[in-house]
């Protein structure tokens, strides 16, 4: 037998029987990977799919509560008529602005939900915060997604002065007078059976960075007048504040902005109606993140379903 040497061609076909020998392999590799791709998907992908849906979707709203915007449920009666909430009722569920004071302090008028002061006694329910930090996180989440009743005494009143501000009452016609001026108040709301007379207290200088607060339910609500013992002690820290209440979204009745009016801007010129606008307009805007979230959640489950039809 011959041996081949370095300058000769090697026997003619020998090299298109090594390709035609690898190329079943390669072949059958290639379908492979192709009914991979465009095979039936695995079992289970879809409650996968569905699974990350919910999980991301539960982030986003914790998220979204905890930073822009969240629903609380008013379980008293020290803001009536503004804010309806009684035992066996259907109470309010407003919505909080976390927004707008990360920009500007709370005005008077405004209404607000604040983190009572440890001095201050619950007088809108809730539960204690549980001793194991673990539990305590869970309630949290839960809080937030409003499976479980709040941990933390949370209140809603509204602003009537603010720091560095004299309050005291009344005057000769039954009001409040901050820095010697009374205040106009027509959301002031009188129980049925109770005397149309405010309590006297003061003259109280509210605390720089602190917040004077008044039920509009006058004679019905536990508020800076009486909390930890009345006077400057029932001023509220402005880092207590969790937002403004800006809009009543539940029952479906009660839909409205909540009013602002400030009891202690100058009166209005007689020609000038101070009902001409809707109250709390400037909360609508927030309203957006409510639909947003929800459509997103019901287009992707809408998907979703679609690609498992499609898959059957």
């Amino acid at each position: 037998m011959r041996s081949q040497g370095p300058d000769e061609d090697p026997p003619e076909g020998s090299s298109d029987e090594q390709a035609a020998a690898e190329q079943p392999d390669e072949t059958r590799s290639s379908a492979r990977n192709a009914s991979k791709r465009s095979g039936k998907p695995r079992k289970g992908s879809f409650w996968w799919e569905l699974f990350v849906l919910i999980s991301t979707a539960l982030v986003l709203t914790v998220l979204l509560q905890l930073f822009v915007a969240r629903v609380f449920l008013i379980p008293s009666r020290s803001m009536e008529q503004t804010l309806h909430g009684c035992d066996g009722c259907s109470n309010d569920r407003i919505l909080v602005d976390k927004i707008t004071y990360r920009f500007s302090d709370p005005q008077p008028g405004d209404v607000v939900v604040f983190s009572g002061p440890k001095s201050w006694m619950a007088d809108e329910g809730g539960v204690s915060e549980p001793a194991n930090p673990v539990v305590g996180f869970f309630h949290r989440v839960g809080s937030l997604l409003h499976l479980v009743e709040p941990a933390q005494k949370d209140f809603v009143k509204r602003v009537i002065a603010t720091g560095g501000q004299t309050v005291e009452c009344c005057d000769e016609q039954n009001r409040v007078l901050v820095d010697g001026e009374p205040l106009d108040e027509p959301y002031i709301h009188w129980a049925p059976g109770t005397p149309q007379k405010q309590e006297e207290f003061g003259p109280v200088t509210v605390p720089e960075d602190h917040l004077w607060v008044m039920g509009d339910n006058r004679n019905n609500s536990l508020d800076s007048r009486y909390q930890g013992g009345g006077g400057r002690a029932g001023a509220v820290p402005l880092d207590n504040v969790v937002g403004k209440a800006q809009v009543i979204l539940l029952p479906p009745g009660r839909w409205q902005g909540i009013e602002e009016s400030n009891p202690q801007a100058v009166a209005l010129r007689a020609d000038e109606d101070p009902w001409s606008e809707p109250p709390g307009w400037e909360g609508l805007r927030y309203l957006v993140v409510v639909p947003a979230v929800w459509s997103t959640r019901r287009g992707s489950l809408v998907a979703a379903r679609s690609r498992m039809w499609e898959r059957r």
